[in-house]
């Protein structure tokens, strides 16, 4: 029996468990041997020496295997079917009755600090292998959405990167919401990357791993250290859990008061394991800058509507579940939040689809409906083929 039963559920973010040779195969000779050199490897390698060498053989396991569809939604990371084994990612699927699901990396997010360092050719040379290695792993089944990483540094080998990903099948990009060090998000001479996205039909997302970080100055309380839901200090606690959207909301502001969405009116966004409790107080916010600068700036003259209609018409949010889901579509709108499952991250819990229904407990049949499907398939465009939007056998008889 399937997780979900009798509703069509598009997934807005699960991920992969890489493990750590994920991108060996994408890399030249050359620039495998700096890549694994780098102190950001090192250190990801050093935390996944035993996960290498266990992982396999636990799934290889037939006592394990026979327990999947029992356990699909409670095995966690590298123990989730189908986490790093193409072959098994469209039978989870099936056991958690989703329709679609975006898949992220985990192993790459943030694209190993490269962005922000001066090896450029590097930098773009992984994210392409990235690319390379999520558009591979979800051609097993159609209903598998790979995300492509743009770095955004260098605009010419942002645009090639980004046309690059569109032609190897890739059904969204995923751009870093921290702003690049020379050019902001809606430099002019980044149109070419959004109007490549926009005749694509597919999407622009933004994805925690790519967020400005919590100034680590804040941890220097007098206190003990605070340890992360994994028992850490690598995750979030509550204080840097804080900051998470600050990036995206500066970003897509700006995106907005500098003309790019109504340049690429057509054109989604999303955020994606970034919250959502933040967005109906910053769409409030965004029509109040616009209001109180208006005569000032010729720019937010030409604006085709208030910064808050731009954002139901074009931009779309995954909630966390511990988040009020319902204050959130009742504040911001009922087009702009979408289910998520964090599949198969502990932070997406063992039943979140309870977690949000109950939280939309007052929310209407139609808001619903617009949660868990329609605002995915708006956002997803032609990166989510007709015949998966809503499949006549996931519906309620």
């Amino acid at each position: 029996m399937p997780y979900v039963e009798g509703r069509v559920v598009h997934d807005a973010d699960s991920h992969l468990m890489e493990l750590d040779d994920c991108l060996d195969p994408y890399l030249s000779k050359e620039l495998l041997a700096r890549f694994h050199e780098m102190a950001a490897f090192q250190d990801k390698l050093a935390k996944r020496r035993e996960i290498k060498a266990q992982a396999p053989a636990t799934h290889a396991d037939p006592e394990f295997r026979a327990g999947v569809e029992d356990n699909v939604m409670l095995r966690k990371n590298y123990d989730a079917h189908g986490a790093f084994l193409p072959a098994d990612r469209p039978r989870a699927l099936d056991f958690m009755g989703f329709a679609s699901q975006l898949v992220f990396t985990t192993f790459c997010l943030g694209n190993f600090g490269l962005d922000q360092s001066d090896d450029m050719a590097l930098c773009y040379a992984t994210a392409g292998a990235h690319n390379r290695m999520m558009t591979d792993f979800c051609q097993v089944d159609r209903r598998l959405l790979a995300t492509a990483y743009i770095p955004l540094e260098d605009i010419a080998l942002a645009r090639t990167c980004a046309e690059d990903a569109i032609r190897m099948g890739a059904k969204a990009l995923m751009v870093p919401s921290t702003c690049p060090r020379n050019h902001a998000h809606s430099h002019v001479d980044l149109d070419p990357v959004w109007a490549m996205a926009q005749e694509a039909g597919v999407p622009v997302l933004f994805h925690v791993g790519g967020e400005d970080k919590l100034n680590p100055v804040y941890k220097q309380n007098g206190l003990p250290p605070v340890k992360d839901f994994h028992g850490g200090d690598d995750n979030f606690t509550s204080v840097s859990y804080m900051p998470i959207p600050n990036a995206v909301m500066q970003t897509v502001a700006t995106l907005i008061f500098d003309g790019v969405f109504d340049r690429f009116a057509k054109l989604k966004w999303g955020a994606i394991e970034l919250g959502a409790a933040w967005v109906p107080g910053w769409m409030r916010a965004m029509d109040s800058a616009a209001h109180a600068f208006l005569k000032n700036e010729d720019r937010l003259q030409k604006l085709s509507a208030r910064p808050s209609e731009i954002i139901r018409r074009q931009f779309r949010a995954a909630p966390y579940p511990h988040e009020d889901t319902g204050w959130i579509v009742a504040n911001a709108g009922p087009e702009v939040a979408m289910f998520s499952s964090d599949y198969p991250h502990v932070e997406g819990g063992r039943n979140p689809c309870k977690r949000f229904n109950d939280s939309l407990a007052d929310a209407s049949s139609a808001e619903v409906e617009g949660f868990y499907c329609n605002n995915f398939i708006d956002m997803m465009g032609a990166g989510l083929a007709k015949d998966l939007r809503r499949p006549a056998h996931l519906t309620a008889a």
